[in-house]
């Protein structure tokens, strides 16, 4: 495996996982607005933010959200203004692969569009982290049905250079207990070593049973990070925060 180390100015892309991918691999995907970047709102929720932000960038990120709408931050040093709505905030960490033993899996299914209703009414059962109408796009998906029906997926997300990150893992309670989570996250940590790239993970380190799972696989702890959903200003405050930044680039 190999996979670049480094961006420019020394940075590793896992360091800024969302604003490498946009910025690379994914760069199709990318919305811009000044130094904000985000995902479409139907693929993921997903932002890359400075790790300074300013008035002007708090704003230039609600206009890509749109009045009310979400966004959702990884490794942030500083929260959102106070007119944003803080809806989900929690510690995480980072686990790369350290020796995966990355396999195929004869029962695994390549997922395409056709399959997103199924993925949805499983994720929905399962709550395995935001999964979308178009996540399905980002990357590999695949699955495991059993008479016919859809009962645990594993897929691909976030694409910084040279990797690729592991998520959507979810099992059916119907038939958890049987490894079958565990068979489709090698499947797909395969299918990301077949491109020369490497798997990493996001998992909230309060989950310790999915951690330990994780680097029992063969994967390590890189950092530990931390995660924010926020919703923005809304009408009357969408436009007072607007004015500010305005009034902040025009005394610059």
């Amino acid at each position: 495996m190999s996979a670049p180390q480094y961006l420019a100015g020394g940075a590793h892309p896992l360091d800024d996982p969302v604003g490498a991918s946009l910025t690379g691999p994914h760069a199709h995907f990318a919305e811009r607005r000044g130094r904000i970047l985000r995902y479409p709102a139907d693929v993921t929720p997903w932002a890359a933010v400075p790790d300074r932000p300013g008035v002007a960038d708090w704003a230039d990120a609600a206009a890509l959200a749109g009045p009310g709408g979400a966004i959702t931050i990884t490794a942030f040093r500083e929260p959102p203004p106070e007119d944003w709505e803080t809806v989900f905030r929690a510690e995480g960490v980072q686990l790369v692969d350290a020796g995966v033993a990355a396999a195929p899996d004869s029962e695994a299914v390549r997922l395409g569009p056709a399959d997103v209703p199924e993925m949805l009414d499983l994720v929905a059962r399962t709550q395995p982290g935001p999964f979308l109408p178009r996540t399905i796009e980002l990357g590999t998906y695949l699955g495991i049905r059993r008479e016919g029906v859809l009962v645990a997926m594993a897929g691909e997300r976030l694409h910084p250079p040279g990797w690729s990150e592991i998520s959507g893992v979810c099992t059916d309670e119907s038939v958890r207990g049987q490894g079958l989570a565990t068979r489709l996250l090698l499947a797909v940590s395969h299918e990301i070593r077949e491109r020369g790239e490497t798997p990493f993970m996001h998992a909230a380190a309060a989950n310790t049973r999915a951690v330990g799972l994780y680097e029992s696989l063969g994967f390590r702890l890189r950092r530990r990070t931390s995660f924010l959903a926020a919703l923005a200003p809304d009408g009357d405050r969408a436009r007072q925060a607007r004015g500010e930044a305005a009034d902040a680039a025009a005394r610059s």
